[in-house]
């Protein structure tokens, strides 16, 4: 081997002494494998270099999946966050009505939806001239009317939870902000017995904000402590 051949004699010992900065190296590991195949020649098959493919392979898709594991993780630890500072923020009013004005104001705030309104069924569709002022959030809507919007018209299961996308909300409940809205949150709610059944509906101008493949237990658990909150007003 001639001496321009030869690596320097400063980066060899180094290379001897501390071998591991070459292991830990990937590109580095990978152009050496790479010039040992081409000395081998194409008519030679290496195993071991197959084998080390492979395994690089499999190592990229579990590093690949341990960063999305993360990112679900921190998403789903922020979204419970989120959830618990809106319920801490919606159980602060000791009166009916700021509870609801709190409701398509800070508690919408929170949790990052343009519009919230509150839908309650009535057995002749009317609201009560007392909750005039609060049509900003409170619509009155006949008996049957929540079945009929969640389901559109269709024989289904009923769902706690149901998330949607829209081409534009319905104006009976978003009234002239109705255009602007893409997708939405629509939460069934239970009064107890005796009584017609309610829906929160949370909607977005970002139609990404409310899909189908999302999960709905945060949700869930939120429609759950509001529809307590309500049977205590209502009583």
């Amino acid at each position: 081997m001639t001496n321009s051949q030869r690596i320097e004699d400063s980066i060899r010992e180094t290379i001897i002494t501390r071998p591991d900065i070459i292991l830990d190296d990937k590109d580095l590991m990978q152009a050496l494998i790479s010039a040992n195949e081409r000395t081998m020649g194409g008519n030679i098959v290496d195993l071991r270099g197959i084998a080390m493919e492979r395994l690089e392979a499999r190592l990229d898709r579990l590093e690949d999946t341990h960063r999305s594991v993360i990112a679900a993780a921190y998403e789903n630890l922020a979204g419970t966050n989120q959830i618990h500072r809106a319920v801490l923020r919606m159980l602060d009013p000791i009166e009916f009505e700021p509870f609801l004005h709190d409701l398509g104001g800070e508690v919408a705030d929170i949790l990052r939806v343009d519009v919230m309104r509150l839908v309650l069924e009535s057995a002749n569709g009317a609201a009560d001239s007392a909750l005039d002022r609060l049509n900003d959030v409170l619509t009155v809507r006949n008996a049957g009317f929540v079945d009929a919007y969640v389901n559109e018209g269709r024989e289904a299961p009923a769902r706690a939870v149901l998330l949607r996308q829209v081409q534009a909300g319905d104006p009976a409940i978003y009234g002239d902000k109705a255009e602007w809205i893409r997708s939405e949150a629509c939460l069934r709610l239970d009064f107890g017995p005796g009584r017609l059944p309610g829906l929160l509906v949370m909607g977005s101008e970002d139609p990404h904000m409310f899909t189908p493949q999302q999960g709905t237990d945060l949700l869930a658990f939120f429609a759950g402590v509001f529809e307590r909150a309500m049977r205590r007003w209502l009583s």
